[in-house]
């Protein structure tokens, strides 16, 4: 019998309603803010996000899906959401446009890694770019955005992870303090921080190995090592938090995942924290676009793992609004009034109204049941008499109460969302 791929998930029905619940505020939190979506390819040039994202991360060395196509280029099924957006800015000339370029996007994203509660090796993320502002308040737009997201699906117990990393000015020396600190702590290192010592000091504060907590708990802090631009940044973001009234927390470890990371990076944790238990995260990037190409252009994001913010709403009672069920349920009984019941459906979609009917010979006693379970308000019933004299039968579901109406008159009552009542 054939199963999902480990690390992939159906969505199914009963749970389709927590996707457009999530989906469905993630475009009103944009759409009130300026942002307009895109869309961006599955799969890309591989080198994007080796460039983008750093051929040291875990992301690239483990867990990137990527294939050599029929013309023998490598390509890759899309890791993240910022490197895409980023190419699209660039090659679709948007750096002409006002800036800042606002975006959004909910897509697909693939990576090879263990699968886990709330992320799988294929899951979904929302997120937003500013692309073309250096402006802390940017920042601050960026954070509450995220902030009223998680507020506006009820979500509760969740607070704010912030630092600031610096800038290609003033990390060196801190990466070289760094290195000066974890050098002795070499041997109690796990194997993969034993590398990033070397070749990607920044990674190591992000380690989540026993063995590694002692020298990473007492670690250099990066806002010290800060040039007077960043730190005069981070300064004036925490005095716009503030006037937003959102809390944070300065957490010294935070450095995220990617290297393209500069200056602001922050998460949104749910008072459970974990290992992995993030709902969602971002900061700046505003090397990233030179590096691809472009010329010097600040930016910032955000992206959630939609899995992981159902899985929170799941696990707070949050109740999802329910996708209607149809208004109207057609009912007949022999082969003629099942073609008139047939055009009756089609008459009723046309004018808008939600309407379904049975297939098959089903007597009239389950097809009723049928309409009770799929929620229907109403359901018009065509029979022999129904056939000779041009009218239906009008039931209402919750009352148990029917009468007879003429087809004509029935089809003038009902409207979307105001049947009538007998």
């Amino acid at each position: 019998m054939y199963k999902a791929p480990r690390g992939t998930a159906d969505i199914l029905p009963k749970d389709q309603p927590y996707w457009r619940y999530v989906e469905g505020k993630a475009v009103q939190i944009c759409q009130l803010c300026g942002y307009q979506r895109i869309d961006t390819p599955v799969f890309e040039d591989a080198r994007l996000f080796v460039r983008s994202i750093g051929d040291e991360t875990d992301i690239v060395k483990k867990e990137m899906y990527t294939f050599e196509d029929r013309s023998g280029a490598n390509m890759t099924l899309r890791p993240e959401g910022t490197a895409a957006v980023c190419r699209a800015y660039l090659e679709h000339g948007m750096h002409n446009l006002p800036q800042p370029v606002k975006l959004y996007y909910i897509s697909p994203i693939f990576r090879y890694e263990r699968p886990q509660a709330g992320r799988y090796r294929q899951h979904h993320q929302f997120g937003y770019e500013a692309i073309g502002d250096l402006d802390p308040a940017l920042d601050a737009e960026i954070i509450d955005m995220a902030w009223q997201f998680y507020t506006s699906l009820g979500l509760q117990g969740f607070y704010l992870k912030l630092n600031s990393i610096g800038c290609p000015k003033c990390r060196p020396k801190y990466i070289e303090e760094l290195r000066r600190h974890y050098t002795p702590y070499r041997g109690q290192l796990c194997r993969d921080c034993q590398i990033r010592l070397v070749k990607n000091p920044l990674r190591l504060l992000d380690c989540k190995q026993d063995s590694c907590q002692p020298a990473a708990n007492s670690a250099p802090h990066s806002v010290d090592y800060l040039c007077n631009e960043c730190s005069d940044h981070f300064n004036r973001l925490q005095r716009y938090l503030d006037l937003l009234e959102i809390p944070f927390q300065v957490t010294h470890r935070l450095v995220r995942g990617f290297d393209y990371y500069t200056k602001t990076v922050f998460e949104i944790q749910p008072e459970e924290e974990g290992a992995q238990s993030a709902l969602g995260g971002g900061g700046r990037y505003d090397g990233l676009i030179e590096e691809l190409g472009g010329r010097p252009t600040p930016a910032i994001g955000f992206a959630a793992g939609i899995e992981r913010v159902i899985l929170n709403i799941k696990k707070q009672t949050i109740a999802a609004p329910l996708i209607s069920p149809p208004d109207v349920f057609v009912a007949y009984v022999g082969q003629e009034a099942k073609e008139k019941a047939l055009k009756l459906v089609a008459q009723l979609r046309k004018r808008g109204i939600g309407t379904t009917a049975p297939f098959g010979d089903k007597s009239l006693r389950s097809q009723l049941r049928q309409a009770n379970a799929l929620g229907a308000s109403q359901t018009l019933i065509i029979g022999e008499e129904e056939m000779q004299t041009d009218t239906v039968l009008l039931r209402d579901m919750m009352k148990g109460e029917q009468r007879r109406e003429a087809l004509e008159s029935v089809l003038n009552l009902l409207r979307k969302g105001q049947p009538p009542s007998p």
